[in-house]
C-alpha cells in the first residue's frame, strides 16, 4: 500500500504495510534518524514528533492513522522561529547529557511553546511528563524550557 505522507513540509510516497509504525517508516525507509526509539512503549517520549502542531509519539502508532497530515521531525523544527528559539535554549543552557531524549524533549517543548508562548510551571510539567531522561538534565531542560519561553 502506498501512502502519503507530508514530512517537515516535503510530501513522501511511501510503501508500507499501514500497521507499521511511524518512527521505522521516518528511521528507516526516509532516513530520518534524528526521532529516537527508546522503550517502544510509548513510555519514555524519545520517539515524539510533531503532528499537526501537537507532540505525538510515534514508536506504537500506525502509519497510516498519519496520511494526509502534517508531520515535523525534530530534523524540522528548526524551520520555525519557535523551534529554533527551543534548539537554542537547550544548547544554551547545555540541557543534553547523553541527548538521546533530547530529540523527543525539543519536540515537546516546541508544541507547548506553540500553543502557549509563557507556561507556567505546571503546563511545563504536564507536557514533559511523559519524557524520560535517565541521565538527570531535567533541572538544565526545565531552564531550558523557561529561556525559550523569555521566563
Amino acid at each position: 500500500m502506498t501512502l502519503s505522507l507530508t514530512i517537515n513540509g516535503k510530501t513522501h510516497e511511501v510503501r508500507s504495510d499501514p500497521d507499521t509504525p511511524l518512527i521505522y517508516v521516518l528511521r528507516d525507509e526516509l532516513g530520518l534518524k534524528g526521532t529516537k526509539l527508546g522503550c517502544g512503549l510509548e513510555q519514555c517520549g524519545a520517539c515524539a514528533v510533531l503532528v499537526n502542531g501537537q507532540a505525538v509519539l510515534s514508536c506504537v502508532s500506525a502509519v497510516e492513522a498519519f496520511d494526509t497530515k502534517e508531520i515535523t521531525t525534530i530534523e524540522g523544527i528548526s524551520g520555525t522561529e519557535i523551534g529554533r528559539a527551543v534548539q537554542d535554549a537547550f544548547l544554551k543552557m547545555s540541557a543534553a547529557q547523553c541527548g538521546y531524549c533530547t530529540a523527543g524533549l525539543v519536540v515537546a517543548t516546541t508544541a507547548l511553546l506553540s500553543r502557549t508562548p509563557a507556561p507556567d510551571d505546571d503546563m511545563i510539567t504536564q507536557a514533559l511528563t511523559p519524557h524520560l531522561c535517565r541521565c538527570g538534565s531535567h533541572p538544565r531542560v526545565l531552564r531550558a524550557v523557561a529561556r525559550a519561553s523569555n521566563r
